[in-house]
This record gives structure tokens, sequence and C-alpha cells, in this order.
């Protein structure tokens, strides 16, 4: 067993290149074998750049109000309890409403040594279209 304590580690910034606006990333962590994740904290407005997932990425939405978008799709508003999943090779973006933060963990694992792909940013005509907001199902 291996606990990693709260504060232990450092929070870092979301690097420029990778996101719009200010996001905090927290307890970054590695499962066994190539399982990683981290929990990321996004002011208002701020956003991942386009990127995609070799072997898929889900979220797990802590707090707040945000959006997330795959390409092609609508955007989508995402509320804390929302679970995201994102099929591998999935180009998409996530981030925070504009006038609302949004903390999530993000969940994904390694292929051939990258978790991740990174590709352009978000433009502010696409970031600020029109959202869809999920209706409740019974």
């Amino acid at each position: 067993m291996d606990i990693k304590r709260s504060g232990a580690q450092p929070s870092a910034k979301g690097p420029a290149e990778y996101f719009t606006g200010t996001a905090r990333i927290d307890a970054p962590f590695a499962g066994g074998g190539a399982l990683s994740g981290a929990t990321v904290t996004f002011e208002p407005g701020a956003r991942t750049a386009w990127h995609t997932h070799p072997l898929g990425q889900t979220l797990l939405v802590l707090s707040g109000l945000g959006r997330v978008q795959h390409e092609g799709g609508p955007v989508e508003e995402i509320r804390p309890g929302d679970i995201v999943w994102f099929e591998p090779g999935e180009k998409h973006w996530h981030g925070a409403a504009p006038d609302c933060a949004m903390a999530h963990v993000a969940i994904a694992a390694m292929k051939d040594g990258s978790v991740v792909t990174w590709m352009e940013k978000v433009v502010d005509q696409d970031y600020l279209g029109q959202v869809h907001r999920g209706e409740m199902r019974g």
C-alpha cells in the first residue's frame, strides 16, 4: 500500500502551450503499470488544447461547471458527479465554463510510452459556441 498525502506534492500550473487560461494540476499519480492521472482545476474560461489519448481518457467531475467537446460534436455541459469517457484516439478538449471554475480527476493509460498527444488550441468561437445541456434520464 502507498498513500500519497494531500498537500505532499506542490501544485503545478498547466503549461501555456497546452492550456488556455489558468489551470492547476494537483496530486498527479501513476497506478500499477501504465495508468496515470491527476486532479485538474480550471479557472473560469480555462480549457485544454485539443488532444487525444492512445487508450482513451476518463474524467470524473468533482466541482463547478465545465464544458467538453469531441471533434465534430456539440459542446457539452458537465457538472459534479458526471463521468466522461473519451474513446482511444478521440480528439477532444475539456475545461471550465466561461463564468464558473471546474475541477475533475483525469485518468488515462500509457501506450508505447505516451499518454497524450497535444494539438492546436481551442479557439474562442468554438469554446463559446452553442452549449448542449444534457437532459436527465430516468
